[in-house]
């Protein structure tokens, strides 16, 4: 029996990566918590998606309710099956800025120190399996706002004959610029991955996403820029829009294309791997083309405001250029784009969100 161990089981991405793998005969083992509920309250809440596993994979799904920062209890687990574990995807994280600048104690204990704890029990117990860890272009902290940017009508774009054209590559310098408080611990979490691979000669690889999506996000004013635009279009809710006269811009991936990219890294995994991976030049938006787009799948109206203040850190122009994952994996291809992924969100959330349906505690 392979084994799969997924933290983050429940959240958007560890979702996607349980039913894919579990879908491929692996048996799945999946860390949650629930610490997004604590996070960003109630109504991110990952309890509704748990229970959706377990009811749909049956034998194939163990869900384990540990704590990443707790270091003897990954232990346990790792020791249970042993070298039987040929997958780790590790997505359980802090992913705010906002929210890490309230308790960056807590912040650095689920992000990096979390990550040191899985990558040790692997190390110790399972070696020889695959670690893909999913980073973020926060790493990268504010550099990319010092690009020479065009502005457009809807939206900032780069100058065309800039090398970064095609999007933001991985020479770009994690030096001399603010991370924010998040940043910095997941900077911290993706050289430990890339040590560990270097080092320990072990199959490691950091995936620098972008806007990371799909209709399983449990989107929040803090976290989650297209599932909750979505919502309050959705809903009529108010949505504020801060900096850059909303034409800041984001490549957004769905969640199902980041885990074809990890099955394509499975198959054939390298040591200490750096990937940026986002939507790129195929799934980009602005803020005011995506409430645009929001406007014209709901058919109605949205209620937005502005603030003429950027939150911290935030970039201004962001598209990840993937052509180094997409020369080493060529199978490998981008099948959704923004408005697809919109489209899906609305599709998929609309009538729970009309009914607003009560979120398990």
């Amino acid at each position: 029996m392979s084994v799969a161990i997924i933290t983050g089981s429940a959240g958007l991405i560890g979702s996607e990566a349980t039913r894919y793998f579990a879908g491929r005969g692996m048996h799945v083992v999946g860390i949650d918590n629930n610490m997004r509920q604590r996070f960003f309250g109630a109504e991110a809440s990952t309890a509704r998606q748990a229970e959706r596993l377990r009811n749909e994979l049956g034998n194939s799904y163990q869900h384990v309710e540990a704590d990443i920062r707790d270091g003897e209890s990954i232990d346990r687990l790792f020791k249970l099956y042993g070298s039987a574990i040929k997958l780790v995807v590790h997505t359980a994280a802090q992913p705010s800025h906002d929210w890490a600048a309230r308790e960056p104690k807590t912040d650095f204990g689920v992000n990096a120190v979390g990550t040191l704890n899985m990558l040790e029990a692997t190390r110790q117990f399972s070696p020889a399996a695959t670690f893909i860890f999913t980073s973020t272009n926060k790493v990268y902290g504010d550099t990319p706002n010092r690009l020479p940017l065009v502005e457009e009508e809807t939206r900032f774009e780069i100058e065309p004959d800039h090398i970064y054209a095609l999007g933001i590559r991985e020479d770009m310098s994690l030096d001399q610029t603010m991370h924010s408080v998040f940043g910095a611990s997941k900077v911290a979490a993706d050289v430990m991955v890339q040590e560990y691979g270097r080092y320990f000669d072990m199959h490691t690889a950091c995936f620098r996403g972008g806007c990371l999506t799909g209709p399983s996000h449990s989107g929040t004013q803090l976290h989650g820029f297209l599932a909750y635009l979505m919502k309050c279009a959705a809903t009529g809710t108010p949505y504020t829009v801060f900096g850059y006269q909303g034409k800041q811009v984001r490549d957004n991936i769905h969640s199902a294309d980041l885990i074809a990219a990890f099955a394509e890294f499975a198959k054939a995994p390298r040591s200490g791997a750096v990937y940026n991976i986002g939507g790129a030049r195929y799934s980009n938006c602005s803020m005011l083309e995506a409430i645009a787009m929001c406007e014209q799948i709901t058919g109605r109206e949205m209620s937005w405001s502005y603030e003429e203040q950027n939150r911290a850190g935030d970039h201004i122009w962001w598209i990840s250029d993937v052509s180094k994952f997409s020369n080493d994996y060529p199978n490998w291809q981008l099948e959704y784009n923004v408005h697809d992924i919109l489209t899906e969100i609305y599709e998929a959330n609309t009538e729970r969100w009309q009914r607003q349906e009560p979120v398990p505690q």
